[in-house]
């Protein structure tokens, strides 16, 4: 009996494993214990740097957006300077052209106006002078020659003379020298012209001295008004005689 005891005893630690035996389960445990924790870890890192990595393209987006609208607005400006600027050049352009252009009338004008004087003198002389001789008349068409070439090259730059007797007067047009009563013309109407004036390309380049009409004078009324009370009489003359009748 003692015997049978022993040797199931001897058989119960033959099945016991050792320590050593045991150690590598051991290890295995841990080691699949530390890979499981370390998994997780992992698994939490992925998901932060995930969602820190979708948060930092959010806000590079955001920050791109706000950039652009930022260079948007920037483009209106320097594009709103730029057709400014463009407009302003493009009138300066204009102004210097213009100015320019006035500044080449103003001395063509006042170079034409020193000559003007001259052909006055050959206007006078040809109406006043009245030759005789044949020597005379042969002189006097010389001159009057050169007077026309000197009109003709007037004519070519632009100046015209002004038609001026019978016009209504015009201060930007005329100068009035003298006013007297006229039974010929309106009150404010050109009788005649003392110094002919001349335009150039459509501007004044010498005024015209005129003499202005007043209107009728005091004798061409009373003539009227005597004419109109021989009228009424001659009316009342009839109206008696038809009575009498």
């Amino acid at each position: 009996m003692v015997e049978k005891e022993s040797k199931n005893t001897t058989n119960i630690e033959e099945n016991i494993p050792d320590a050593e035996d045991l150690r590598p389960v051991s290890e295995n445990l841990n080691t699949s214990e530390s890979q499981s924790s370390e998994e997780t870890l992992n698994n939490v890192d992925d998901s932060f740097s995930d969602n820190k990595a979708s948060e930092d393209l959010k806000n590079t987006v955001t920050n791109n957006d706000a950039r652009l609208e930022q260079l948007e607005k920037e483009h209106e400006t320097l594009k709103s300077q730029y057709v400014r600027i463009a407009a302003d050049f493009d009138n300066f352009r204009k102004r210097q052209s213009r100015d320019q252009d006035d500044l080449k009338v103003q001395l063509i004008a006042k170079s034409l106006s020193s000559i003007l004087p001259i052909v006055d003198n050959f206007e006078r002389a040809r109406q006043q002078l009245k030759p005789e001789s044949e020597e005379a008349q042969s002189l006097h068409r010389s001159y009057q020659g050169l007077c026309k070439q000197l009109v003709d090259v007037l004519k070519q730059q632009g100046v015209a003379p002004m038609r001026v007797v019978g016009q209504p007067f015009d201060p930007n047009l005329h100068e009035a020298v003298l006013r007297e009563p006229n039974n010929e013309y309106n009150e404010d109407v050109i009788t005649e012209e003392l110094q002919r004036g001349y335009h150039l390309e459509g501007k004044v380049l010498r005024h015209a001295l005129v003499k202005v009409s007043m209107g009728p004078g005091p004798e061409s009324l009373s003539q009227e008004g005597q004419e109109k009370d021989k009228v009424d009489e001659d009316l009342h003359s009839d109206e008696n005689s038809s009575e009498d009748n």
